[in-house]
């Protein structure tokens, strides 16, 4: 069986996954002042940080078309898997839905699934990677469908930001906890809970908040050695290797997988921020 595994930007696919043909990244757009670019291979991840830095207003996204969605599912396949943001966080998954209507409208029925990831960044990359690997193990479209969904919902999303003015001023976290954040050097331990953005725990300063995370994943994650384990930072790859090291320190974990935020990630995480998917 032939298959196609789409994204959009927001899922950071790692060099190699992005040279092949099964997987195609359909970019979302990215605004900074009046400054605008495309989420692809074109964006530079410092220019567009110092951009932000010196922008007074929030910067912005746009989610890509339903059109641009249906031209990626004009493959030669019989499977087509589809990964998108978070539905509470974009229009992405919305526009993959109508994408598909548009497709078989045009062109008739196919093996579209499209999966809501729940999350973002390193979470729907884990979700694109085990569908390839569920592919290659020649499993059934149903069965895989099965699995992906299972996964998703099982799937612990959990993040520590320097900086939450971008997801304040967009609206994806109450004034309160930003303002506390902000003002007592704060930093709250976040997480997926469906899709929304929820606060799990916190520490005085970055240090104490990134060992946070790595206690709760300690005591909410089951199973490490059998599980890959997928780190996103922005800019910030030292730190993400000392994670690295505090998560090995208390446990044998299968994989880490640390990869960098593309653009919308980098719009989100800000400076500094380390996004885990597990």
């Amino acid at each position: 069986m032939s298959y196609k595994i789409v994204v959009d930007s927001c899922c950071e696919l790692p060099e190699e996954f992005k040279k092949q043909d099964r997987f195609e990244s359909v970019p979302l757009g990215l605004e900074v002042g009046d400054y605008q670019t495309m989420d692809d291979d074109n964006f530079n991840q410092a220019e567009f940080l110092e951009r932000i830095a010196k922008c007074p207003t929030c910067p912005k996204s746009s989610c890509p078309s339903p059109e641009r969605y249906m031209e990626a599912y004009k493959a030669d396949v019989d499977n087509i898997y589809v990964v998108t943001l978070s539905s509470h966080l974009s229009g992405s998954y919305n526009s993959a839905v109508l994408g598909k209507n548009l497709y078989e409208e045009a062109y008739g029925k196919k093996n579209i699934h499209i999966v809501d990831s729940e999350s973002a960044s390193g979470g729907e990359t884990q979700i694109a990677l085990l569908a390839a690997e569920l592919e290659e193990q020649g499993l059934p479209f149903e069965e895989i469908v099965e699995r992906l969904e299972e996964y998703r919902s099982a799937m612990h999303t959990i993040f520590v930001l320097d900086n939450l003015e971008t997801l304040r001023k967009n609206g994806r976290l109450s004034r309160v906890k930003a303002l506390v954040a902000t003002t007592l050097s704060i930093k709250p331990v976040l997480a997926s809970d469906k899709g929304n953005i929820v606060q799990i725990g916190q520490g005085v300063g970055n240090k104490k908040a990134l060992q946070k995370m790595v206690d709760i994943i300690m005591k909410e994650v089951t199973d490490l050695d059998k599980k890959r384990l997928i780190m996103t930072h922005c800019n910030c790859a030292e730190r993400a290797a000392k994670v690295k090291e505090m998560l090995e320190e208390r446990a044998k974990i299968k994989e880490i997988m640390i990869l960098d935020t593309g653009g919308l990630s980098t719009m989100y995480a800000n400076d500094g921020g380390i996004i885990i998917a597990v």
